[in-house]
């Protein structure tokens, strides 16, 4: 099933990580759960932690 095209705006982001952060990011990938490449599976992790921190009120106005 294809994803919904995004209507949101998106900006680009780069970061550098660690070796052993990529091979665990691929392992995750290739679980099915996150994503379909490396970036995509960070991507939806990163989500998660942000909802998971605005839950908890810990993210500044």
């Amino acid at each position: 099933m294809a994803r919904p095209k995004n209507t949101l705006d998106t900006v680009q982001v780069t970061i550098s990580t660690t070796p052993q952060v990529k091979e665990i990011l691929e392992r995750l990938t290739s679980s099915g759960l996150y994503g379909k490449n490396a970036a995509d599976t960070a991507h939806a992790l990163l989500k998660e932690r942000i909802r998971e921190l605005m839950e908890k009120g810990q993210v500044p106005d």
